[in-house]
């Protein structure tokens, strides 16, 4: 199984954060990647953990 991390830059807003968050949610679905978890840091950014299906 292969995972990839990916930060999203800084998005103080939660619409802003969510958008950029579905963005790269779809873009790794077209590589064939899953969204598994993710978390928001005390900066505004998120981290994305995908798994490779």
């Amino acid at each position: 199984m292969k995972y990839q991390t990916v930060v999203i830059e800084y998005s103080p807003k939660a619409d802003t954060m969510a958008e950029r968050i579905e963005e790269k949610a779809n873009e790794m679905a077209e590589q064939g990647f899953e969204l598994v978890t993710m978390s928001v840091t005390g900066s505004a950014k998120a981290i994305l953990v995908f798994r490779k299906l």
